[in-house]
């Protein structure tokens, strides 16, 4: 069976600089998840993320491929991807560490 939503690969950077590559069918909820603490392990003690990059697929293959590729990628390589990303101003995936969801949530690793 299809899946309705569409996929999207997306990349975070977290507290520490350090970016993180994922996927899913739905980006606020798992961003959200990410910054409550509920995403991953490695995000968990690096909160909170900020999305810096995302694509869209038409379904969960072509997006684990693009995944697959993006992590084997250099962050040189990753950097200037993400450097070609642009977000309006108002739009809810453009928040930041201090008004984006879990604003006020930090881990104790």
């Amino acid at each position: 069976m299809p899946d309705s939503a569409p996929w999207r690969l997306y990349i975070v950077r977290c507290r520490d600089g350090t970016l993180y590559t994922g996927i899913t069918n739905d980006l606020d909820r798992r961003i959200r998840d990410h910054n409550r603490g509920k995403g991953c392990r490695y995000t968990k003690c690096r909160r909170p993320v900020r999305l810096v990059h995302t694509e869209s697929f038409p379904d969960k293959g072509g997006a684990l491929r693009r995944e697959a590729q993006i992590k084997g990628w250099s962050r040189r390589e990753k950097t200037e991807l993400i450097s070609q990303t642009v977000y309006p101003a108002d739009s809810p995936t453009a928040c930041d560490e201090r008004t984006g969801p879990g604003a006020n949530t930090h881990a104790t690793c």
